[in-house]
Order: C-alpha cells, then sequence, then structure tokens
C-alpha cells in the first residue's frame, strides 16, 4: 500500500464552546515504519467499522468547496500540503459552528491500493494507558485510539475521475443512531449519500434467496451457494470494497457463472453492478437447518419472525408463504 503523501494537523477544541484553535504542520509527514503500520491499523479499524454509508460529492460550491480542492490538488495545481492546509481550516470553521464537536489530530492521507488511488481523512483521538519501559517501571502511555474511530472518510479518487456517473465513491462513518454530531464532517467532505448499503444488501438477498428457490437445489447445494455469497461479501466487506454482482456470481456458480447474474438482470431487482456489503444485514443472513425422521427443514434467519413464527414451549414453527411448488403437492395429496 504504497503512501503518496500523509501529513496530521491539530484542532485544539473544548466541548465548552471556546473557539477551536488551529495547530497547522507546515509540511508532510517524511515516509516510515511508524506511518505504515498507523495508515493500515486506520484501515482495519475503518473498513470493520459497522453503520458506514456510501455516496458522492455535491456540486462545487461555496457550501462544499472541498472536492474543487482535492481536484486542484490532483490536476498538480495545489501541493498535497496546501490542500490538506485550506481544507483543515475548512473543518476548523465548521467545527466552531457545531456545539457538538470536539477536536483532534486530523489525519489526511494519499495512498494506492494496486491501481487506485484512495484519500482518507480521519479525525483521530489518544487514549491514556499503561506501559512498561526499559528499567521495568510502570509509567503512563498515551497513544492514538484507532479502535475508537467515529469521524472518518475515504475518497475512490479513480472511481471519482473515470466514473462520473458513480454514486458511490465515498464512503463516510455515518454515526451511531444518525447523531448530528457526524454531520459536520459529511458536510466538510460535501457529501450526499448515494447507495443505501443495508438496503441494496437486503435487495441482494432476497434475489440469491429467489434464485435458490427457482433453481430448486439440494439443501447441500443450497449452503454451500449461502456460504459462499457471505464469505465474499464479507471479505470485500473486511477489504472496504464493494461486492462485484457479475464476480459473486461466478463464484456461487463455476459451471454457469452468469446464471445468478442473469437472475438479477432478468427479474429487475434494481441493483447497482457493485454493491457496499453491509455487515449487519449479512450477520442477519444464516439458516437453520435440521433433520429428523423424513422431515428436513432449512430457511434464512432474516425470515425468523417475519415468515416464519417459533413457539418455544409448543416447540412449533409457523411458516407462511408456502412454495407454489409445495402447495401443489399437498392440494395433490
Amino acid at each position: 500500500m504504497p503512501i503518496r503523501h500523509c501529513i496530521v494537523h491539530l484542532i485544539d477544541k473544548k466541548p465548552d464552546g471556546t473557539p477551536a484553535v488551529l495547530h497547522a504542520r507546515d509540511s508532510e509527514l517524511a515516509e516510515s515504519q511508524a506511518i505504515e503500520n498507523m495508515l493500515a491499523d486506520l484501515n482495519e479499524s475503518y473498513n470493520a467499522k459497522q453503520g458506514k454509508a456510501w455516496g458522492f460529492f455535491h456540486a462545487e460550491s461555496g457550501a462544499h468547496p472541498f472536492s474543487g480542492w482535492l481536484k486542484e490538488y490532483f490536476d498538480g495545481g495545489k501541493d498535497f500540503t496546501a490542500f490538506s492546509r485550506v481544507a483543515v481550516e475548512h473543518l476548523q470553521k465548521l467545527m466552531e459552528e457545531s456545539n457538538l464537536s470536539v477536536g483532534g489530530h486530523v489525519l489526511f492521507a494519499h495512498y494506492q491500493q494496486g491501481m487506485t488511488d484512495y484519500l482518507a481523512i480521519a479525525l483521530l483521538h489518544h487514549s491514556e494507558g499503561v506501559a512498561v519501559n526499559d528499567a521495568l517501571d510502570v509509567t503512563p502511555s498515551r497513544h492514538l485510539d484507532l479502535g475508537q474511530l467515529h469521524l472518518a472518510a475515504r475518497v475512490n479518487v479513480s472511481e471519482w475521475q473515470n466514473n462520473k456517473s458513480s454514486k458511490q465513491y465515498i464512503s463516510f462513518i455515518k454515526g451511531k443512531n444518525g447523531k448530528k454530531v457526524s454531520e459536520y464532517f459529511r458536510d466538510f467532505i460535501g457529501c450526499q449519500e448515494g447507495v443505501d448499503g443495508p438496503g441494496e444488501t437486503r435487495t441482494l438477498l432476497k434475489a440469491f434467496s429467489d434464485f435458490v428457490e427457482s433453481e430448486d437445489l439440494p439443501e447441500e447445494s443450497a449452503r454451500e451457494k449461502t456460504k459462499t455469497l457471505v464469505d465474499y461479501a464479507s471479505s470485500q466487506s473486511k477489504m472496504g470494497e464493494p461486492m462485484g454482482l457479475e464476480e459473486l456470481s461466478g463464484l456461487i456458480d463455476e459451471e454457469r457463472p452468469r446464471a445468478f447474474y442473469e437472475h438479477i438482470r432478468n427479474k429487475d431487482y434494481g441493483l447497482s453492478p457493485e454493491i457496499p456489503a453491509d455487515k449487519r444485514t449479512l450477520n442477519q443472513f444464516r439458516r437453520f437447518t435440521g433433520r429428523a425422521e423424513g422431515l428436513s427443514i432449512s430457511f434464512e434467519a432474516h425470515l425468523l419472525g417475519d415468515k416464519i413464527e417459533y413457539d418455544e414451549e409448543a416447540g412449533t414453527l409457523i411458516i407462511k408463504g408456502l412454495p407454489t411448488q409445495l402447495t401443489d403437492q399437498l392440494k395433490r395429496r
């Protein structure tokens, strides 16, 4: 993961309403193993975060100037330090206007993964701890707490530059319960939501369930394909990458690699070619399976409480919306 440029500024702001004070660095950070380790840990923490949203830039304006500064940097009109300086000054201004915000160290990092350029921006805070020094004394220790990441965003610069119709080249932490504390940071980036990650993931899972039902697959095959989908989605989420429908289709059925993809297109589910995997939605997509005395039952976990009701005391399942194939057999019986 080559790091092209990286810099950290400090905005000192207390939650008591006092003005924010900017301590700006005047040159970017030199390459070091420490910086590489920090960015790797930051990416790992960011990718694992639930509650992220995906979107795209507002049109450049006085209210949303960030995309213009970013374009100027990549066009060569500003160096990285100048770009980060004008951006952090804008963040300082928005932070002062937000009574809910506190300061911190503001990281700007331009790096590459493969052939793709990314820009990561994060507001970082410290945690107090203890350490044992060379003399075996226990001493106070202060370190960046990358696990507690609440305000951060990542721009897929290559997609922004090369795919004008994309509406998911920016990801950002949305904040728990939609708290307004994260809104000023989203406004700083100038981002509007373009893709509903949880909604698209739910639609994909619905399409997959329909596909499995239409193919009338044996239980073992259906379970394997479900595991393939969940493993692929989890892997992409861990890397911070979206799911590609064509790639997923090929993994689900290697002998007919376009079968699932064509099913999605023919049924017109309205899915984007690439979908950001929502981990919370994926975690609900598991199968309950059981066999006994000629009875075989298997269903996806997200159906429990909807189409399937479980009465623990009576030891019964109530199934609603039986498959047509099954009801036809029962009628003939």
